[in-house]
């Protein structure tokens, strides 16, 4: 047997990918209510990195454990075609999603008078020059609020069978090829345009290394970095990282201490667009400790608290589809009616319950066609 299919196959079945997918959408619909103070518990409040983060590398990840393996064992060709497949889904998930999502929110504007949500939802388009707006949102050029994720995904999916292939071949070469485009991306300024203005808010150019980095550690990367964690000095160095970037970030939500650290981070804390170098490092450091204290093996993955999450994480495209519209209902609650701190945290945790619902129905739908099938085949 092949030796990197014999590593690919022994990683499946890891609880925390579908943790850690499950946290970002969680965090992903948090982040996307406005003036919500629930959403201070989410990543991005305590440091450079976010659920974004989160969600590519793990999705990297698990998808170079399910393609690589298979490209292994049946070849380039039908493994391309099983992606291409499974872009095509996002693809359609992505068109409904916009169709819907865009109409929903005319209509809601529309009705209530809240012309407001055109210009904050980036949808003003729509009004003026509609099917100039709808055929730009086929090309993905379209600019809905919250949906930016899910077409960055689509774009390294759509783009990721040559760099498995290259990638189950050449890893640390791939990952160097890899590096060398988000730098030049960087460097030249390279990005894809949006309708009707700007560009997207997730490079591809740059948010590709944190891909195929993810794809780096299920082929290659997790033998080499296996040993550092014997490392009492790199862990260390992580955690002060770490607390660097919680410090520098308190600001944002406590501008009075921002007089008491003057000048502390010369950078930018608006790191999204390209990927920032100190975005990407406590991205690392946050993935070093987060794996040193939970290994594949933490029997608390088993936990019946842990469950939710982990379904949302396991359905994470209907569980994200949900979550889109779900936001924007909470957020129209919230403006329409008593906004409240516990009003913000009852439409937080309706709207949390009702991903978990859906997930746990689409699920549970699947593996009724599953024995069906299987009926039918006995």
């Amino acid at each position: 047997m092949d030796p990197t299919l014999n590593t690919l196959a022994g990683r499946g079945h890891d609880l925390r990918i579908n943790l850690l997918l499950g946290m970002a959408n969680w965090f992903v619909f948090l982040d996307h209510i406005p003036n919500n103070a629930v959403n201070l518990v989410t990543l991005r409040n305590y440091g450079f990195s976010g659920a974004t983060d989160v969600f590519v590398f793990v999705a990297g990840y698990a998808v170079a454990l399910i393609y690589g393996a298979m490209m292994l064992e049946r070849g380039f060709v039908i493994t391309t075609t099983r992606i291409f497949k499974r872009v095509g889904q996002l693809y359609v998930a992505y068109v409904v999603l916009f169709v819907v999502y865009v109409d929903a929110i005319g209509n809601v504007a529309a009705r209530y008078a809240a012309t407001s949500l055109f210009d904050e939802y980036n949808v003003t388009g729509i009004v003026d020059h509609p099917t100039r707006t709808l055929m730009h949102g086929l090309l993905l050029q379209a600019r809905p609020l919250n949906l930016d994720g899910l077409q960055l995904f689509i774009v390294l999916m759509a783009l990721f069978p040559p760099a498995l292939w290259a990638m189950l071949r050449r890893p640390h070469l791939t990952l160097a090829g890899s590096a060398a485009l988000y730098l030049a991306a960087r460097q030249f300024d390279w990005g894809l345009p949006s309708f009707p203005a700007g560009r997207w808010d997730f490079n591809p150019f740059c948010w590709q290394l944190l891909f195929l980095l993810g794809a780096w550690f299920a082929v290659k990367g997790r033998e080499l970095v296996a040993p550092l964690y014997g490392w009492p000095a790199l862990r260390v160095a992580a955690v002060a990282y770490l607390v660097l970037a919680l410090v520098i970030a308190l600001p944002k939500h406590f501008p009075e201490l921002g007089g008491i650290i003057p000048g502390l981070w010369p950078l930018s804390l608006d790191s999204k667009e390209n990927l920032a170098p100190h975005r990407l490092l406590h991205f690392l450091a946050l993935a070093f400790v987060f794996t040193s204290l939970v290994p594949r093996d933490w029997p608390a993955l088993h936990a019946v608290a842990l469950r939710p999450v982990i379904k949302c994480g396991e359905e994470w495209l209907a569980a994200f589809c949900a979550g889109v519209f779900l936001s924007f209902a909470a957020h129209f609650i919230l403006i329409t009616g008593p906004d409240s701190l516990a009003m913000q945290i009852a439409v937080s945790a309706a709207g949390l319950a009702a991903m978990t619902l859906v997930a746990a129905y689409v699920s549970w739908s699947k593996q009724q066609d599953r024995i069906r099938v299987m009926g039918a085949e006995a």
